[in-house]
């Protein structure tokens, strides 16, 4: 058998985890898993390396990507379920992540009851105290590696609280430019002043330059995005939890 060529219990143990991810599908889409080990480590619960792409992929309730590749290092998995083509995690690991997402998924992530309360915080207006709160998020993605956001916000200053409608087109950050704010207006509203656009502006850019996103089965540090039209393209660091579950 030549060096490159998979071993026998590889080829099963691949075979029987696309299988097993396979059958949590509704509907028939392309698995791949490639796991490089050999026999005597399966039965002490290690695996050189796992490498899974899939379509269709839940990372939680209402947050999915069109395309999801993981690729890890040495790892410790049940040896019992691997058999089965169950790839159970023992611990946590970390994993090389890239992801495409499209507009249509975006949209309905952002308007999620999860990605909502987590889209509220506080401001710091020349020493006030304001909270916003997001009520509704539309993103459209027109290529040119720009972002353009619609979308309507609760205020909460003092002892007023009043409704934000805005229109804001952003480039995101890249690997030798910061995040860029193209435009911004108020659509609906009574406006708002340059102070508070200054601190909204700065907690934007906290938040985008962060880039971590931590949901129940996996965290991601996005290193790089890339915008092109209809589609955001995502590399990442990925802590996970649990393999994700694929619909």
């Amino acid at each position: 058998m030549l060096d490159d060529e998979p071993r026998i219990e590889e080829q099963a143990i691949s075979k029987a985890a696309e299988i097993g991810l396979s059958s949590k599908l509704e509907q028939a889409e392309v698995i791949e898993v490639d796991v490089k080990t050999d026999l005597f480590k399966i039965v002490q619960g290690q695996v050189d390396s796992v490498a899974i792409a899939g379509e269709g992929v839940v990372l939680q309730k209402d947050i999915r990507v069109q395309r999801m590749e993981l690729s890890t290092d040495k790892i410790d998995i049940n040896p019992f379920s691997a058999l089965l083509g169950q790839v159970e995690l023992k611990q946590p690991v970390q994993a090389n992540a890239r992801l495409v997402m499209i507009q249509e998924d975006l949209n309905h992530a952002l308007n999620s009851d999860y990605v909502l309360n987590q889209a509220q915080f506080d401001l710091d207006v020349d020493g006030e105290n304001v909270n916003l709160q997001m009520q509704q998020m539309q993103l459209t993605l027109p290529g040119g590696n720009k972002m353009v956001f619609n979308g309507k916000a609760v205020l909460h200053e003092q002892n007023t609280t009043r409704q934000l409608a805005f229109h804001a087109t952003v480039r995101p950050r890249t690997q030798t430019e910061p995040v860029m704010l193209e435009g911004f207006t108020c659509t609906e509203g009574d406006g708002i002043s340059l102070e508070f656009t200054v601190a909204l502006m700065q907690k934007v850019k906290e938040l985008v330059n962060s880039a971590y996103i931590d949901l129940d089965t996996i965290a991601l540090r996005v290193s790089n995005m890339v915008v092109q039209q209809g589609r955001i393209l995502l590399q990442a660091q990925a802590f996970i939890r649990e393999l994700p579950t694929m619909e």
